[in-house]
């Protein structure tokens, strides 16, 4: 089947949801759509359409405020996301140069034995990727080393602000046991726990990263909930789940109580549900009760 629709000025985007019941001053949804792609916008005006109608008609009443609310709310959302992304990135990544650079020196990194966990060729892809960001950074340190220690390996304490997260999650996960729990350890989780939260932040992480729709996503990756026997918190009196973004914020949120806990991050996110009260949050996967949750008071 091959696909035929036109590109559409941004005066007939605005009539075509017009004349599907989207109720808005033309001249308004011209602009909204001249600073928003219009199927960009479309992953927010979904959830309004009414269910399998052949024509995408709006449910009767919705208005171009209540689409663009839900965009303005999910782009502040993500940049809340992010700041504690990267609060907890850095974190870990702190850790595991930490431990592997104490126990096999500066520059113990380029040795597969050291990474155990790690196929050949995921290790070998491994140390390409940091090859690569070496080669090609800018930053004022990895020029001054280049100078003064002409083709010398960078230690590891350096080569890894160069690293994307994927790259501090594949050397999380190249770890061997023993260091991978002293690391969780610090956050009170088991490791494999610390890993499978990682995945899932690096998804949601790329995901805030190509600004994406965040507030009702189903996470690729769903998770691990710690245990009730270990953990009661997550799961009295509310129940944390791991297939909505409650859980992934939750994770978040439990991060920071640790890692800072006199941040005012969990107060910004409550303003920010606040100023947007009409978003129905059952959607992200928030229970009725979950402000009564320890890991959230």
């Amino acid at each position: 089947m091959q696909y035929t629709k036109p590109a559409l000025t941004y005066e007939q985007q605005a009539d075509l949801l017009i004349s599907r019941g989207l109720i808005a001053d033309k001249d308004e949804l011209v602009e909204k759509l001249r600073a928003v792609n219009y199927y960009r916008l479309s992953g927010y005006w979904y959830p309004f359409r009414i269910h399998d109608d052949p024509n995408d008609a709006f449910q009767p009443g919705i208005t171009l405020r209540q689409v663009w609310e839900r965009y303005t709310f999910d782009r502040q959302l993500r940049l809340l996301v992010l700041d504690v992304i990267e609060r907890v990135e850095v974190s870990v990544r702190t850790q595991v140069v930490y431990q592997l650079s104490h126990r096999y020196g500066p520059f113990g990194y380029v040795s597969s034995s050291t990474l155990p966990k790690l196929s050949t060729i995921e290790f070998r892809r491994l140390i390409r990727s940091i090859k690569r960001e070496w080669l090609r950074s800018s930053e004022e340190f990895i020029q001054h080393f280049r100078s003064k220690y002409e083709g010398a390996r960078l230690p590891l304490w350096m080569a890894s602000e160069i690293m994307t997260f994927g790259t501090l999650l594949t050397m999380f996960k190249g770890l061997e046991q023993n260091l991978k729990q002293t690391i969780a350890a610090d956050y009170r989780i088991t490791d494999s726990i610390l890993q499978s939260w990682l995945v899932a932040l690096n998804g949601i992480r790329n995901t805030c990263a190509h600004h994406g729709r965040l507030w009702n996503r189903l996470p690729g990756y769903k998770p691990l909930i710690p245990k009730q026997r270990k953990h009661p918190q997550w799961h009295n009196p509310v129940q944390v789940t791991n297939g909505r973004m409650f859980g992934i914020l939750t994770i978040l949120k439990y991060m920071m109580n640790i890692i800072a806990p006199q941040s005012s991050w969990a107060d910004r996110f409550k303003a920010l549900l606040t100023k947007y009260p009409d978003i129905p949050i059952v959607q992200m996967g928030f229970p009725e009760n979950w402000t009564d949750c320890p890991i959230w008071k």
